[in-house]
C-alpha cells in the first residue's frame, strides 16, 4: 500500500459523499497516481465501514467488468469485486428515483445464492456449482461517481465498482439441469430489446466469476459465506437509462424481472 490511513479515510468520505449527494468527482488516481490495488480495496472497505457504522447491512456481493462487452466498453481487462448494502435493493417492479443517482446504467445479471461457504485459493467452477443453492435473474443499476463515467480500474474499485441499486426477481432455479453458459438473456428498455447475450459472456461461464471472487477473498483470508447473494457480472454492455424508462430482463429458464425509473 502507498496511501496513509488518513488518506484512505479521506478518499472514502469523498467518494461516499459523491454517492449520497449524487454528484460527479474526478477519478481519484489523478491526485494519487501511485495508489495500488490494495489501496483501492482499502478505500472500498472504508466506505463500507462508514455505512455499517450508520446501521446499514451487507446483503450481497458482486463481480464487475466480467463480460467481454463490459471490458471493451470500459477499456479494462480484469474483473473487479464489491459489496451490496440493504438500501441498494429495489423490489421487482419497483421504482428507482433518478434524482438520487448521477448517470445510471443497467445491466443483466445471473444471480447466485450459495448454500455452502466458498473459499479460495483454488476455487473453481465445479466447487461453485456444488455450493450454489439456486440462481435467478437480476438487474444491476451501476452509477459511477466519476465524471462522464470515465475511470481507471483502481478508481472504480475504490468506488465500490459503481454499485448503486439492484433488482431481483423471476424464478429461483437449482443449477442441476441448467447449462448456465447457454442461457439466453434479453434486456429491454421501454418494450424494445436493447441488449442480447448468453451466460457464457461472463468469463466463459458465470460460475467462473463467483470462483474468481472466492479466490480474491481467499487471498485476504476471507470467504463467501453460505447464504450469500452474488451478482455474477453484466452479461452485456451497460445501457443508459433516464426518468420515464421501463426496464425488463428475461433470462431463459429463469423468468423475468423489471423496474421503472422515475
Amino acid at each position: 500500500m502507498t496511501l496513509s490511513q488518513q488518506s484512505i479515510e479521506q478518499l472514502a468520505e469523498h467518494l461516499e459523499n459523491a454517492e449520497l449527494q449524487a454528484h460527479e468527482v474526478v477519478k481519484i488516481t489523478e491526485a494519487h497516481p501511485d495508489m495500488d490495488w490494495d489501496d483501492a480495496y482499502a478505500i472500498q472497505a472504508a466506505i463500507l465501514s462508514r455505512k455499517l457504522a450508520r446501521g446499514k447491512r451487507v446483503v450481497g456481493l458482486k463481480a464487475g467488468l466480467t463480460s467481454r462487452g463490459k471490458m471493451k466498453q470500459m477499456g479494462v481487462e480484469t474483473p473487479v469485486f464489491g459489496w451490496l448494502v440493504d438500501y441498494f435493493s429495489v423490489p421487482d417492479g419497483g421504482e428507482i428515483e433518478t434524482a438520487r443517482l448521477i448517470h445510471p446504467k443497467v445491466e443483466p445479471e445471473i444471480v447466485f445464492v450459495t448454500k455452502r461457504a466458498l473459499k479460495g485459493p483454488g476455487c473453481h467452477i465445479g466447487a461453485v456449482l456444488a455450493a450454489t443453492d439456486f440462481v435467478m435473474p437480476g438487474i444491476e443499476i451501476i452509477d459511477s461517481r466519476y465524471k462522464d463515467f470515465k475511470f481507471d480500474l483502481k478508481s472504480v474499485i475504490a468506488d465500490n465498482c459503481s454499485s448503486s441499486r439492484f433488482v431481483l426477481g423471476g424464478q429461483a432455479a437449482p443449477v442441476a439441469g441448467l447449462d448456465l453458459r447457454t442461457l439466453g438473456v434479453v434486456l429491454e428498455k421501454n418494450g424494445e430489446p436493447v441488449a442480447i447475450g448468453a451466460g457464457a459472456a461472463v468469463l466463459g461461464h458465470p460460475a467462473a466469476a463467483i470462483a474468481a471472487l472466492a479466490n480474491h477473498l481467499g487471498a485476504r483470508g476471507e470467504e463467501i459465506p453460505a447464504g450469500t447473494m452474488i451478482l455474477s457480472g453484466g452479461v452485456t454492455e451497460a445501457v443508459s437509462v433516464a426518468a420515464g424508462d421501463d426496464v425488463s430482463l428475461r433470462i431463459q429458464s429463469l423468468g423475468s424481472v423489471s423496474t421503472r425509473f422515475v
